[in-house]
């Protein structure tokens, strides 16, 4: 599979992303919404990641442990209280880097990568092996 066809894959995939991230806000109240936007937060970085670097696709679970890596980078930073500063400012920054530290939410996002792999390995993007023409 050519690399911009991988990021047009990468491209839907991170709007139904952003889609299921707002409907289960939408659909779903409190705890069961927040969590699920942590995992859908990492799905959505996945998505990214490969976006831009379409050759990761080829290694989902590099791919996916990047996303995550990333996921727990903005939740750390929150511990410092630059993103609350920027979040007060601007919703945009609120949605991207979040406010306030949460331990849990450290889970939900290795659950995210968990799915982002999946859905990766499931496509047919295994680890070490050569795409397959769909």
């Amino acid at each position: 599979m050519s690399a911009s066809r991988v990021r047009l894959v990468a491209l839907v995939a991170a709007a139904l992303t952003i889609a299921a991230g707002l409907g289960a806000r939408a659909a779903v109240a409190g705890a069961v919404a927040e969590y699920a936007g942590d995992a859908l937060y990492t799905v959505l970085l996945c998505a990214l990641v490969v976006l831009v670097a379409p050759r990761l696709g080829r290694r989902p679970a590099v791919a996916a442990g990047l996303a995550l890596a990333l996921s727990w980078a903005v939740e750390f930073a929150q511990l410092t209280g630059v993103p609350a500063e920027l979040a007060a400012h601007s919703m945009a920054a609120r949605l991207v880097l979040g406010s306030t530290f949460n331990a849990p939410d450290l889970l939900w996002y290795a659950v995210g990568a968990g799915l982002a792999w999946a859905c990766l390995a499931r496509a047919g993007f295994r680890d070490g092996e050569r795409w397959r023409a769909r």
